[in-house]
């Protein structure tokens, strides 16, 4: 390798370190922000979310790629040239593409390591990240009691208290509550309605060390219970009969009621539920996938066409017509077009019935169709963009260098701007090609390559500018070219008036 090579190279890997962990920690703050109500409100464990955000760390990383080769390429460039170290590159003989030689290697390396990534990785992270997201959205809240609120996420009671004061950190004694009031619902059996309500002036609030059960230690209070019992009585004059009922009230200082925790948590959903999704399929399962769909599609199609005749009472047959070399005498066609018949008001009423189910039968096929179609089109899309993304890296690269090598300007100032404008406008067309091939508006593999193949040209280009010392983004050309602009303007209005009658 040579200083040439080791000069670039050097200047490269800071910032692409740099730059693909400050988008990885952007995107796993945009998950943050969309799910914080679930992790704030559930009682997660430190090892529970690092394996969350490990996980999605892992997702970003195929789309962190193309902006960290795209920032860090124009860095480096920009480096180089803003402390003319690309002029002295040139005037020592050694051209712009020979300066990029090893960025170039490396873009194509990374290329295929986003490759590898998306084909390999990708999939086992969605599925046990959208799993272990899934489990936790659907796990219950922690324990929340709010002060003259029913509390309802308990099975089987309902609880309210007046007032609560929390205990202080590392004490055992647990929440004071005054003012409790407990409803125990049914679980089991055929009662209904609340049979058992618990008063209490006071109490505590506490669990034990496994967090697996729930205590209250109530003072001072009542337990009103009613029961159901097997007697009946006869009202007078009536010949019915209902159940009787009785009610209990026991007294008590010094109560324990205790729950137990086993609905509250986090609990795995089996992952196999998750696999039919296309971002947990690797290229060769989705492949198979789609090859199935496809027959699975012509199959029900052929079904449809087949199952529709059964809504059709008449069918012309014209092929013994059509056998006929010669007709000799046509007047039977004439005396069949000239008979007109009035139908039936039940035949009419048939034909109407028939027509509406065959609409309706059709609509609805229709509509049954189009949906596996579309499950077609997303699988199709997501084999593309294994490719895409991985080709993106080098179309990033071809952008950055060659902006890099024009605009002259290293740091984080105008480079970081430039990236983010081409990274939107990568990431929009992605989204854009993505929308119109799914709902069938382009065909598959150009809605999956829009943004390389309107990108691919512009790094094209630029690349062929940056070799040719272009000025493109010289604010002094712009200003140079509008003056003289000016000029011609001023002089064809001050031209003689001799001049202008001649012409």
């Amino acid at each position: 390798m040579k200083k040439i090579d080791k000069l670039v190279l050097g200047s490269f890997w800071g910032p692409f370190f740099l730059t693909l962990g400050v988008v990885i920690f952007i995107f796993l703050m945009r998950l943050l922000m969309f799910y914080i109500d679930d992790f704030v409100t559930k009682d997660l464990d430190l090892y529970t979310f690092g394996r969350l955000l490990f996980y999605f760390a892992l997702l970003t990383i195929p789309t962190a790629l193309p902006l960290a080769v795209l920032l860090s390429s124009l860095m480096t460039f920009g480096n180089l040239g803003e402390f003319f170290e690309l002029t002295a590159m040139k005037s020592a003989g050694i051209s712009l593409t020979r300066a990029m030689r090893p960025l170039l290697i490396v873009a194509i390396g990374i290329s295929a390591f986003s490759f590898w990534f998306n084909n390999s990785v990708s999939p086992w992270a969605n599925l046990k990240g959208y799993s272990l997201l899934y489990d936790i959205k659907t796990a219950k809240a922690t324990l929340n009691l709010k002060e003259g609120i029913f509390y309802n996420d308990l099975p089987g009671y309902s609880i309210k208290v007046d007032h609560k004061i929390k205990a202080p950190k590392g004490s055992s004694n647990g929440d004071l509550l005054k003012g409790l009031v407990i409803y125990k619902h049914p679980t089991s059996g055929i009662e209904s309605g609340n049979r058992e309500i618990i008063l209490a002036d006071s109490g505590r609030m506490f669990m034990d060390k496994d967090r697996t059960y729930l205590t209250f230690q109530l003072f001072n209070g009542n337990d009103y219970q009613e029961y159901n019992d097997n007697t009946t009585y006869s009202y007078v004059g009536s010949g019915t009969a209902a159940k009787g009922a009785q009610f209990m009230r026991n007294g008590f200082k010094d109560y324990r009621l205790v729950i137990s925790m086993e609905s509250f948590g986090i609990k795995r959903t089996d992952e196999n539920q998750f696999e039919y999704h296309e971002y947990m399929k690797n290229l060769s399962e989705l492949r198979t996938l789609t090859d199935s769909l496809r027959k699975d599609y012509s199959k029900t199609s052929l079904n449809v066409a087949g199952t529709s005749r059964q809504y059709y009472n008449y069918q012309f047959k014209a092929d013994a017509v059509l056998r006929q070399k010669v007709v000799k005498d046509g007047k039977w066609v004439d005396s069949l077009l000239k008979k007109r018949s009035v139908p039936s008001p039940d035949l009419m009423q048939m034909a109407l019935s028939q027509a509406q189910n065959i609409l309706s039968y059709s609509t609805s096929n229709v509509t049954y169709l189009t949906e596996k179609e579309k499950n077609v089109w997303k699988y199709q899309l997501e084999t593309h963009h294994k490719f895409t993304q991985a080709v993106s890296v080098f179309v990033m690269f071809l952008i950055g260098a060659s902006m890099g090598a024009i605009i002259k300007k290293g740091g984080f100032g105008l480079p970081v701007l430039v990236s983010i404008v081409f990274f939107i406008f990568l990431y929009v067309l992605t989204l854009q090609g993505d929308k119109y091939a799914k709902d069938g508006l382009v065909w598959v593999p150009f809605g999956a390559w829009l943004a390389n193949i309107v990108l691919f040209p512009v790094g094209l280009f630029l690349m062929q500018r940056a070799r040719h010392d272009s000025r493109l983004f010289d604010k002094d050309v712009y200003i140079i070219a509008f003056e003289r602009l000016k000029r011609r303007i001023n002089q064809w209005k001050n031209r003689p008036v001799s001049q202008s009658v001649a012409s």
